[in-house]
């Protein structure tokens, strides 16, 4: 995705980390299998950590503290703006993990203490009887008119409403935020899932392109640079896109309930939250150096598509109240439980409320001066 603090565009490829820094490691994780976001046993009957036996955050970290980070894009902006040194005092590794199912995979072999997502994550993960909490929460201004993803559209299908897509084969990851985005895009069209065909693809790298212009699908959610790759190949051919017009935008962190139930990593993950959130001001506030370092450097893509997922993105929002995030949490879950016939969550349960101000909080005031 194009959102920074969201889990990156798999488009966009992301390095593998090797240098050790004195501030903070890069975590060389294992290789472990996938998770099957729709597989596993569902939270009935499993153990959860309650809210209230968590204790209140520590005022400090206690020395010896490590906490082991899945965030990479925000890696990047934290030691181009020099806020890597607002977490001296403990040890954070970072892993190049990033999405849904490898950083709920990483969270089962204990290999990460925290991970950068969208929404759909969290409730796949406590599905599978993982008991995890939402530490931190980032949308877009203005989400409806900077969308991450856009409905592609096979060169010839003819579909240029979402009422269109009656009878035709639309690509679909169960367990990821693109799949719950084809229900609700399905709901606000007036369709269930019997009216159309869904074709179960990974959404990684250009697999939804490439299917797409194959006509293995008629429709799919293309997200980041992958809109603009697409059009400017198979546009000459009829691809097109259409604008789905729903809110695709939440960009999380999340985090293991035993690992926030443990105080000095509670602690060591609130520093990290509050940096999280001067980092992502940071970024706004400084597209040429984010532009340069990030997309160009880092990401290995070209000023011109750097700049197009900087425009994508406009102007960040991070609230410090989840009420309104976590009523429309609420709604996606409501619509997958129903379409994916899963048992019903509360979402303010896959909220960890400690953590609620932190970052907005920090965002703000880095906006005032406050920010390296």
């Amino acid at each position: 995705m194009s959102f920074p603090a969201s889990p990156p565009n798999p488009a966009l490829g992301i390095p593998a980390f090797s240098r050790r820094r004195a501030l903070g490691a890069l975590l060389a994780v294992p290789a472990v299998g996938l998770l099957s976001a729709c597989g596993g046993a569902a939270t009935a009957g499993s153990e959860r950590i309650s809210q209230g036996a968590l204790e209140p955050l520590a005022a400090s970290v206690p020395a010896g503290t490590t906490i082991k980070v899945g965030d990479p894009s925000i890696k990047v902006a934290l030691e181009l703006s020099g806020l890597i040194k607002e977490l001296d005092g403990f040890t954070v590794e970072f892993a190049n993990i990033s999405g849904g199912p490898q950083t709920t995979e990483a969270f089962r072999a204990n290999a990460l203490d925290t991970g950068s997502v969208a929404d759909i994550p969290p409730i796949h993960a406590t599905w599978t009887g993982l008991d995890v909490r939402i530490i931190a929460a980032g949308y877009r201004q203005d989400a409806v008119g900077h969308p991450i993803y856009e409905l592609g559209v096979a060169p010839g299908a003819g579909i240029t409403r979402l009422e269109d897509l009656r009878g035709r084969k639309i690509a679909y990851s169960p367990g990821q935020a693109q799949g719950a985005l084809v229900l609700r895009i399905l709901d606000k069209a007036g369709l269930k899932q019997e009216d159309v065909k869904l074709v179960e693809l990974p959404s990684t790298g250009d697999a939804y392109a490439t299917a797409l212009a194959s006509r293995q699908v008629d429709a799919a959610p293309l997200g980041g640079v992958q809109i603009k790759r697409y059009l400017a190949k198979y546009k000459a051919d009829g691809g097109t896109t259409i604008r789905h017009g729903l809110r695709d935008d939440p960009s999380l962190l999340y985090s293991p309930a035993k690992v926030l139930a443990d105080p000095a990593k509670a602690a060591a993950l609130a520093t990290y939250v509050k940096v999280w959130g001067k980092a992502q001001r940071w970024i706004e506030d400084h597209p040429a150096e984010w532009l340069e370092g990030y997309y160009v450097k880092d990401q290995g893509l070209s000023r011109e598509d750097g700049q197009y997922l900087i425009d994508a993105t406009g102007k960040r929002d991070i609230p410090t109240s989840w009420t309104e995030a976590i009523a429309r949490h609420q709604e996606t879950i409501d619509l997958l439980a129903r379409e994916q016939k899963k048992p019903q969550l509360t979402a303010a349960d896959l909220y960890d409320t400690r953590f609620e101000a932190i970052a907005g909080t920090a965002f703000a005031s880095a906006g005032k001066g406050g920010a390296a």
